[in-house]
């Protein structure tokens, strides 16, 4: 277990937490979820003792021991793949150092091999002989196949250097597991597989992380870190988020008697638990559901931004039709053959294997680059509105805010005034003096919710996403997508948020150096179609 009592951290007049008390027990996954900028990371290394409170105490109970996923992809640059994970159950390769020590050296004393003998046993009472070949299972499961595991850390790709380090966490059967955003850098199948690993996982996990489907597969509970406090509630993210939207709307529904709210609180959670057996996490998050009591529901204090695209006019019958286009990037095909038109109602997620194509093709229907063969035409009534990847061109000058968005108006609009511009920036939730901030100041999501600002403006009938929900925070993400999903315009998108795609798109089209694959199914129906699997082999091959 985990003891949090009374703590608190401030960095000069910044409080991050006060008076923080919260409990962390065995057999429970907690979701830490919370604004950018909340405290989520910094209340992790607080626990594994990387950051000293000014106040309070971690109490852990004895003998037990913590696994952190670490950040610093050079940290083990000189060592294997296969030592780097090994190095995670840091008593065991303390022991098996010493031991290897001993045997090494030609003037060991008969004292010396009675301790190795000592040394001996207590690596295999830890497991240590299994320990190679697990340690290689962990490595495998997450996509690092045996080729890698005698090469050094510095001499493989770095999106590889992220798995390592996360089998250097799972290593072991640690007590105590800390992830910090571990879907970072890898792809749905890897994912997918650290679901099933963390769902059978029988002792404390915390982890934050910005992927709905990820903490609704993973988690028991969620640890809410917000107004300088943490409070753990029963349940995934879904089931937070959910609940705390039905409490607020009961609180703000006045007229509506304390019988018919307390039914209606008790039917979600009943239809909530139910739902939980679907769930890799079934036996634990429905037996904490069924303890839980209304009283431990409340209103999310959360502020959501108001993310509303209002298209000018409906697209006509021709929107976007794409032919034969293809994209080579120093000698390597991205994609070729790229042939699709899109239709009104449509909501396609573009995927490939290398997400550069998928960048490539955005900034080619954009505008932003060109093609190596073929041809793309928007219809004449379309207003496309596009949030790429890389924003980075958009800010380069030192505006404010205000003027900034202001570069954007588009012709149509002819009273251009402080309220107006106002009103976009504060949908952004950009109110009071920040609408004078300095674009040369902004953070990733503060741009990423800038961008926003201008899409809305250009009454868009379509719009093009490329990787949205990247720098924004749990709030703008929901936000986001639901927005999406109602919209009544055309979208194209491509992300790593799961639900994002499954929510959203109607139709699933990927890009591969050999052609597409074009499906109208949902993003699951299309991940486990067989057909799908039989033809992506042969386009990849």
């Amino acid at each position: 277990m985990i003891s949090v009592k009374d703590l608190k951290l401030a960095y000069g007049k910044r409080v991050l937490f006060e008076e923080v008390n919260v409990n962390f027990t065995k057999g429970n996954c907690y979701g830490v979820i919370g604004a950018n900028g909340a405290g989520k990371s910094t209340f992790l290394k607080i626990l594994s003792g990387e950051i000293e409170p000014n106040k309070g105490t971690i109490s852990i109970t004895p003998g037990e021991r913590m696994a952190v996923l670490k950040q610093n992809h050079f940290e083990f640059d000189n060592e294997t793949v296969l030592n780097t994970v090994l190095m995670g159950h840091k008593k065991m390769w303390d022991v098996m150092t010493k031991r290897d020590a001993i045997y090494a050296n030609p003037d060991a004393t008969e004292d010396d091999y009675m301790k190795a003998s000592e040394l001996e046993a207590e690596y295999g009472e830890m497991g240590g002989y299994e320990s190679e070949s697990d340690a290689a299972a962990f490595l495998n499961g997450l996509g690092v196949h045996d080729e890698m595991h005698q090469l050094l850390m510095k001499d493989i790709p770095s999106n590889m250097k992220v798995r390592v380090l996360l089998a250097q966490a799972l290593f072991g059967n640690p007590d105590i597991l800390l992830l910090d955003e571990p879907t970072n850098g890898l792809d749905i199948e890897t994912i997918g597989w650290l679901e099933n690993f963390l769902a059978d996982y029988e002792n404390i996990v915390l982890v934050v992380s910005h992927d709905r489907h990820f903490l609704d597969a993973v988690c028991t509970h969620v640890a809410d870190v917000d107004r300088q406090k943490i409070k753990v509630f029963t349940g995934n993210y879904s089931f937070w988020y959910e609940s705390s939207q039905l409490m607020a709307r009961q609180i703000s529904d006045k007229n509506k008697k304390m019988e018919e709210k307390r039914k209606d609180l008790l039917d979600f959670i009943a239809r909530f638990s139910a739902n939980a057996s679907k769930s890799k996490q079934a036996t634990s998050r429905k037996k904490a559901l069924e303890k839980l009591t209304i009283e431990e529901i409340e209103p999310s204090y959360r502020k959501y931004p108001g993310i509303i695209f209002q298209p000018l006019r409906e697209v006509g019958n021709q929107i976007l039709n794409v032919e034969k286009l293809k994209s080579v990037v120093e000698g390597r095909t991205l994609f070729d053959n790229v042939t699709f038109s899109v239709n009104k109602g449509d909501k396609i997620a573009v995927v490939s294997k290398d997400p550069l194509a998928v960048t490539s093709f955005f900034n080619i229907i954009n505008g932003d680059a060109k093609a190596d063969g073929g041809k793309f035409e928007w219809g004449t009534t379309v207003t496309a509105a596009y949030l790429p990847v890389d924003n980075s061109r958009f800010f380069t000058q030192d505006l404010n805010l205000m003027d900034w968005l202001r570069q954007f108006v588009p012709p149509h609009v002819t009273d251009v005034d402080e309220p107006f511009l106002r009103g976009f920036l504060g949908k952004m939730l950009f109110s009071g003096e920040e609408v004078l901030k300095k674009t040369t100041v902004l953070s990733g999501g503060e741009k990423v919710r800038c961008m926003l600002s201008k899409m809305m403006l250009q009454n868009p009938n379509v719009i093009v996403l490329d990787q949205p929900t990247n720098h924004l925070d749990l709030e703008s993400i929901q936000s986001f997508n639901e927005q999406c999903t109602v919209y009544n315009g055309v979208v194209l998108l491509t992300s790593h948020d799961h639900t994002f795609m499954q929510t959203v798109a109607n139709r699933i089209i990927e890009l591969t150096p050999s052609g597409i694959i074009d499906r109208l199914s949902t993003f699951d129906e299309y991940l486990e179609d067989e057909r799908v699997k039989v033809l992506k082999e042969e386009l990849y091959a």
